[in-house]
């Protein structure tokens, strides 16, 4: 009788059992570990070990497709991978994605096919969608500055009855239209207390004009806003700025924006941007809301040049996120969209919702960016470099250079200089400097009087200089501009938050502290140096030694 031969087992190992790597064989099971295993995917297949030692080929059958996936979803959990920098500076998680760089050319589709190839209009586009152009530049614009995108929607924007004036006696966020409410051209220094949270409003009606220069009808200049809101917007409204691109920094609470090309969650800490024209809608998911606007009337913001820096550095490119298409389908429910056009709001009825763009490419679109991601640089010697080396995002003016607006922050860093007065000195600026807080304590600030929520506009240390974290748990920033800011009626008074006593707490009490070289009064210096006769050796007053004098 012939005797069977026995079949061989092949006991599946579990996701723990042990994996040998390049395809050879081997009787010791090598150590399971996320280092390892990254190993085996990046270099070789892998194959499974079987616990029948007994058959020399037990160790060589290829793991299964499955089993890999598994593996590598294993792998996507443990530890060995790092984390995003900022991944443990939010309290409230992140709930969409998005694609990655800025000024960059992106598309997205929530439909498969919704975009078409090799054309932006075709006849009859897929889906029976309407094709609409979005411009946020000149169509000659130069090329590196044209910015356009084309939309595949199921109704175009313009489907919607006439735009009529709405609380027109109320709503003004361009003061220069009403001579009665102009800005206030100040040469002062000014600082605000923390503006009040208003839980009775929404974001439309959250909006103070604090200061501003030029005007939007002229497509120059900038404004900066304050906004607190406690309430959504209505469920069947949507809003835009024809006058600008809005740069946000919330201070409080969360942002939940639905917006045409999609959505954005922006958290204190995160600044987001939504251009000139593009419909959206606010809603507050963790309650009120606080924070500041920039509102650029020219051009766009753009990350500053790097000069000798090199090619990264400060805000990286790759750090900014747009959001992927998402739509509503709802051709039958009225809706208003509301227009902020030259400071006034006005609203138009629509039978069809405006978030129902399906796909869509291009370079003009709404973006965010998170501040924990900034890269800071500084001096590894002595003096501080200019606060320009702050700076995350720039509008220029016709001057290379010189900007419309900078928004520059200042994050928690180190300063390691020597012999260094170590907060930045003292300067008169040709620039004008609207500062905001959104947490924390700012170091060159230390009083107590500048206070998250707060803000100043702008027209000595014997601490031992070693290496020092400053701004630990802070995030302060600036909104800089070479235009003349001045400051409107809802700002210096109305808000009843400006302190009066600012220049005499924090300018009027400074003290002198220079010291002659030589105690005596009475001895005459003659540029810098003692006058003929007198003797003053190896001193700073030696005439010998002027106009450079070293030790």
């Amino acid at each position: 009788m012939t005797r069977k031969k026995k079949d061989k087992k092949l006991h599946k190992p579990s996701i723990l059992s042990c994996c040998c790597f390049g395809g050879h064989k081997s009787a010791t099971k090598p150590s399971l570990t996320p280092q390892n295993l990254k190993a085996g995917f990046d270099s070789a297949d892998i194959f499974t070990s079987s616990d029948n030692t007994s058959d020399p080929d037990a160790n060589t059958h290829p793991i299964s497709s499955l089993r890999k996936v598994q593996i590598q979803e294993w792998i996507k959990r443990t530890d060995f991978v790092d984390p995003p920098i900022d991944d443990d500076k939010f309290s409230i998680p992140e709930k969409y994605t998005y694609q990655n760089g800025f000024n960059s050319y992106h598309e997205s589709e929530a439909i498969a096919g919704a975009l078409p190839i090799g054309q932006n209009s075709p006849q009859k586009p897929n889906y029976g969608l309407y094709t609409e152009k979005l411009s946020g530049t000149a169509f000659t614009a130069p090329r590196h500055e044209n910015q356009q995108s084309w939309l595949y929607r199921i109704l175009p924007a313009s489907a919607h009855e006439p735009f009529e004036p709405r609380e027109s006696t109320t709503y003004n966020t361009n003061p220069e239209s009403r001579p009665h409410e102009k800005i206030h051209q100040i040469p002062n220094q000014l600082r605000w207390d923390p503006f009040d949270m208003d839980e009775t409003v929404d974001w439309v009606h959250s909006l103070h004009l604090v200061a501003g220069a030029g005007n939007p009808t002229l497509k120059q200049g900038i404004g900066i806003f304050i906004f607190a809101a406690g309430k959504d917007m209505h469920p069947r409204e949507a809003f835009y700025s024809a006058d600008g691109d809005f740069l946000i920094v919330p201070q409080h609470g969360v942002l939940d924006i639905q917006t045409e090309l999609g959505k954005l969650l922006v958290r204190p800490n995160e600044i987001c941007l939504i251009p000139r024209g593009i419909r959206y809608r606010v809603t507050l998911p963790q309650g009120p809301v606080r924070g500041y606007i920039l509102e650029l009337y020219e051009g766009h913001f753009q990350l500053p040049e790097l000069g000798p820096i090199g090619s990264n550095c400060l805000a990286n490119s790759r750090d900014f996120q747009a959001p992927q298409a998402s739509f509503d389908e709802d051709t039958e429910s009225t809706w208003h969209v509301l227009s902020k056009f030259s400071g006034h709001l006005f609203a138009a009825r629509q039978t069809h919702t405006p978030f129902d763009v399906v796909a869509w490419h291009g370079l003009y679109y709404p973006y965010k960016y998170s501040l924990h991601r900034f890269n800071t640089l500084g001096s590894v010697s002595f003096d501080h470099p200019d606060p320009s080396i702050y700076t995350v995002l720039t509008a220029q003016s016709a001057r290379p250079g010189t900007a419309v607006a900078d928004f520059v922050i200042f994050p928690p860093r180190w300063l390691v200089q020597d012999h260094t007065f170590r907060p930045p000195w003292y300067h008169r600026n040709t620039m004008s400097e609207f500062m905001g807080l959104i947490g924390g304590q700012y170091d060159a600030k230390t009083g107590g009087g500048f206070q998250p929520a707060g803000a100043s506009l702008h027209n000595a240390s014997n601490a031992d200089l070693k290496p020092m974290r400053v701004g630990e748990g802070s995030m302060a920033f600036m909104f800089e501009s070479c235009l003349m800011v001045g400051v409107t009626e809802w700002g210096l008074r109305k808000c009843s938050k400006l302190q009066e006593g600012y220049n005499a707490e924090s300018w009027t009490g400074l003290k002198p502290h220079f010291k002659r070289p030589d105690a005596r009064k009475d001895v005459p210096l003659s540029n810098g140096a003692a006058a003929e006769g007198v003797d003053v050796e190896g001193g700073i007053g030696d005439r010998a030694q002027v106009p450079h004098w070293t030790s």
